[in-house]
């Protein structure tokens, strides 16, 4: 096999990353993200492009945040590792938004798993599988079943002992992730940096209580980069079995559409089941799934 070219793109050759074919279909997906040129990267096999990766971040941004374009051909998956290995970001995450069903699909299934064994070799282990959502007007307003009271509280502190008491009985695999590393007291701190994060305003944030005024849970309805979405959702232990998430995911889409939304974006791990049943029931179709790969350390 002849050797292998990788390099690192700028303004004048950023075409060449569209020198590729695309069966996962990502151009469609990331049509709206900015990239920086200098953040993109192929590899080139005789005169053919068999790999590419895009690093994402903010304009604000002086290092990436995650990769989310990583494409890698056929037989090519030790190409795909150098190009990842040899690059000089490393973030923790790599996000790969994949068509919906695609296991169903021998040809997607294939192309899937041809990037999974490269990022593999290049240092990222599969983390979760996760359902994206978006919901738009015509799926109509989920309605409000009335149980609880909603409210702002401008005090991170009450947040965070929401997020400790949240996360101390969980299925999300992030936070999980976050606890074998640090305890609840990480996963908590991670997720209240990600709503400050988020460019919405800190004011739209909510806490759900019982009409005593007994706290039940938190919702945030915010905007990332991308536009609306629902940032999160979560119900203490304690109030767990009364379907209060749905509770809280009709409030957050209702004060979404009153601040303008026309679509709002979402996602839960796949193996949260009651949640996916939730997103169902209030209208959000799953339009994608992600495989969301960390960085092995170490």
């Amino acid at each position: 096999m002849t050797d292998l070219v990788v390099r690192t793109l700028d303004e004048s050759s950023d075409h060449l990353f569209d020198t590729m074919p695309d069966p996962l279909a990502f151009a469609e997906k990331h049509r709206r993200t900015r990239y920086r040129a200098d953040w993109r990267r192929i590899a080139v096999r005789e005169g053919r492009t068999v790999a590419r990766a895009a690093w994402w971040g903010r304009p604000e941004d002086t290092e990436p945040l995650l990769i989310n374009w990583f494409d890698v051909a056929e037989g090519e998956e030790d190409a795909g590792a150098e190009l990842l290995r040899t690059a000089p970001w490393h973030p923790d995450e790599m996000d790969l938004d994949l068509p919906a069903g695609w296991r169903d699909e021998p040809l997607l299934r294939a192309a899937v798993d041809t990037r999974t064994t490269a990022a593999r070799k290049g240092g990222y282990a599969p983390l979760v599988e996760r359902f994206l959502y978006r919901w738009t007007p015509e799926r109509g307003l989920p309605e409000r079943p009335g149980r609880l009271v909603f409210g702002g509280e401008p005090d991170d502190s009450i947040f965070l002992d929401l997020l400790r008491r949240i996360h101390s009985e969980t299925l999300d695999a992030h936070a999980l992730r976050a606890i074998a590393e640090g305890g609840v007291e990480q996963a908590a701190q991670e997720e209240l940096d990600i709503f400050h994060w988020m460019p919405s305003p800190r004011e739209w944030w909510q806490i759900a209580r019982t009409p005593g005024g007994e706290p039940v849970g938190i919702h945030i309805p915010a905007r990332n980069p991308s536009g609306p979405c629902v940032g999160f959702i979560g119900v203490v232990p304690e109030h767990r079995g009364h379907g209060y998430a749905f509770d809280l995911l009709a409030e957050c889409t209702h004060f979404l559409t009153g601040h303008g939304a026309e679509f709002i974006a979402a996602a839960t791990d796949q193996g949260n089941l009651p949640m996916a049943a939730h997103f169902t029931r209030a209208g959000y179709p799953v339009v994608r799934e992600r495989v969301n790969l960390w960085a092995e350390r170490g």
